[in-house]
């Protein structure tokens, strides 16, 4: 009898187990199916804003990104950094704005948003649509998609495809934009002066060696003296071709052609472009489009403007945060919010000029616009003697600076900066001008060609081509960036100055007189950056050491650097980036 009740007290706990576990496997499955229609299926909408309560008539800032990356390449923007910049124009309170809101506000007088942000990204590259996404959804922003109309259709999988543009649209988050029927280039002259004509993007194999150039639509197509090899009806012709072309692709592969275009390049139209040029163009937008991008550098549009004559921002994937807000305030003349990051690694810094984000072991310090970015450490100006030290990994083209024994109030110092891969090191007594202890050319900076952006095309005489020498390689881009480990030791009249464990100063003499105050860093722009006079200086691992006498370490004043398992993880953090970043490349 016991034995019975036994077999059915295990029967019963047996069916028990599996009804649980089927309970289990019933959930798991209906977890693993919410997951794939989540990744498979756009669910999330766009929610349209209440456009009833708009009342700005002034205008709107237009942004527009080239592409987005995972980590960020020399030309496209890292997701994280993406993810930043929105999230800062969200807190700013900027609202994305539609096409046709920016139509009714220049054909029917509607209002717009306070603050009101048209939002793109250019060049219908897959990954920018992959990585935005997310973020459109996340801060509900309205964006603008571009793409070129030969890139429809054919095998380059770097670029979205009609169908999955179709699709895009559907959730509400992007509208379609063109940025022109292809990227080609005419009139083109490398650096051994040999005329090579006509070229398409991918044809250009070594952009380090090209002198002259022009775009397809910009200029008549000319011979190696730059005379026009053809007349006036043949130019109007081919280029009326490419527009023609650009609508017939557009209806077939989408059933319409694009609001927005953008033309490539930027400020030629109007400008630079020749008067016979710009008019074919212009007609032929005016007949295709409803407004056009046509300049490049200034993000605010007032009502004033032409809606065939706007004007937006392209962001450089190096542009930190505070680089972006710094540009749209010198714009608009609107105050800014700058991004802080790390409050208590804030603390220990005063900032006198510009705006700093502390970002982990990083100081991203950005410039005013033509002017500089300046920190000065607190409490620095007990310690006469000491050792500064960082990594700086800002753009080669621009200046960052390590100030000693700085006095902001008698304006002295002992200063060393890397500016253009040059390593300057200075002292200035009060009233005085500064006197160089040191300048000369460090290591060369390797950098590959693909990194190249072309940003030199306009119209050229047979004068200038024959004097002027613009190969691209003859200066480092603006775009490439690089590390250089320095440290600067004062004890009492002497400085030495260390670069990457090259100690190219050593007790060199200085002034006895400047004997006090600060530490501090600073960064600002270089001329030869002649688009974009904002810099952002980075500073990675500050450290700065008091000194004995003899050169001894005696106590550490201030460190931003990881150690133990945050530098591990840093590590490993980075050698998985960069696998990724080889697997997503290669594969």
């Amino acid at each position: 009898m016991k034995k019975n009740k036994n077999n059915a007290l295990n029967y019963r706990k047996k069916n028990r187990m599996k009804v649980v576990k089927s309970i289990s496997q019933f959930a798991f499955l209906l977890f693993v199916g919410f997951i794939l229609f989540q990744v498979l299926v756009d669910i999330k909408k766009y929610e349209e804003p209440d456009r009833s309560k708009w009342t700005n008539d002034k205008g709107f800032i237009a942004i527009s990104y080239f592409g987005v990356s995972r980590t960020g390449t020399p030309k496209l923007i890292a997701k994280q950094q993406l993810d930043q910049q929105l999230k800062a124009l969200k807190d700013q309170g900027y609202v994305a704005i539609s096409q046709q809101d920016i139509l009714d506000y220049y054909d029917k007088g509607k209002k717009l948003p306070d603050k009101a942000m048209f939002l793109s990204f250019e060049d219908g590259r897959n990954d920018s649509s992959l990585f935005a996404q997310p973020l459109l959804e996340k801060y509900n922003f309205k964006a603008t998609f571009l793409s070129y109309a030969n890139k429809m259709g054919n095998s380059d999988r770097k670029f979205l495809q009609p169908g999955d543009m179709k699709k895009m649209m559907k959730n509400g988050y992007w509208e379609l934009g063109s940025n022109g029927y292809r990227l080609s280039y005419i009139n083109v002259i490398d650096s051994d002066g040999q005329f090579i004509g006509m070229k398409d993007e991918n044809e250009l194999r070594n952009k380090m060696n090209i002198d002259y150039y022009n775009h397809y639509l910009m200029d008549f197509i000319r011979d190696s003296n730059m005379i026009p090899v053809e007349n006036r009806a043949e130019m109007e012709a081919r280029i009326t071709a490419d527009y023609t072309q650009m609508n017939k692709i557009y209806t077939d592969k989408l059933g319409f052609v694009p609001n927005v275009y953008m033309i490539m390049h930027a400020n030629a139209m109007n400008g630079s472009m020749n008067r016979l040029v710009s008019d074919v163009n212009l007609a032929n937008i005016q007949q295709i489009f409803k407004m056009h991008y046509n300049r490049e550098g200034d993000s605010f549009n007032s009502l004033s403007d032409s809606k065939y004559d706007l004007t937006r921002i392209q962001p450089a994937s190096y542009w930190f945060t505070n680089h972006l807000l710094m540009k749209i305030r010198e714009d608009t003349a609107q105050e800014m919010n700058f991004v802080l990051g790390d409050e208590s690694r804030a603390k220990d810094w005063t900032v006198v000029h510009g705006a700093a984000q502390y970002i982990d072991n990083r100081i991203a310090l950005t410039s005013e616009p033509s002017g500089k970015g300046l920190l000065e450490l607190k409490n620095s100006e007990k310690y006469e003697d000491i050792q500064l030290s960082t990594s700086l990994n800002g753009n080669v083209v621009g200046k960052q600076t390590l100030y000693a024994r700085y006095n902001r109030q008698q304006d002295s110092y002992i200063r060393a900066t890397v500016s253009n891969n040059r390593l300057i090191v200075e002292q200035k007594l009060p009233f005085k001008s500064a006197e160089k202890l040191y300048d000369e050319e460090l290591d060369e900076v390797h950098w590959n060609e693909s990194e190249l952006a072309l940003n030199k095309a306009t119209v050229y005489s047979k004068e200038q081509t024959s004097v002027i020498d613009l190969t691209e390689e003859q200066q480092y881009p603006v775009n490439i960036n690089n590390t250089r480990k320095i440290t600067l030791s004062l004890i009492g009249d002497k400085i030495s100055v260390t670069v990457d464990k090259q100690q190219l100063l050593a007790d060199r003499v200085i002034d006895g007189s400047i004997r006090t105050g600060s530490v501090a860093i600073e960064s600002e722009y270089h001329e030869q950056n002649e688009k974009d006079d904002i810099y952002d200086g980075v500073f990675d691992d500050v450290k700065v050491v008091a000194l004995g006498t003899n050169g001894q370490q005696q106590a550490t004043l201030y460190s931003n650097s990881f150690v133990g398992v945050q530098k591990f993880v840093s590590r490993m953090q980075r050698a998985f980036d960069t696998t990724i970043d080889w697997m997503i490349d290669t594969f």
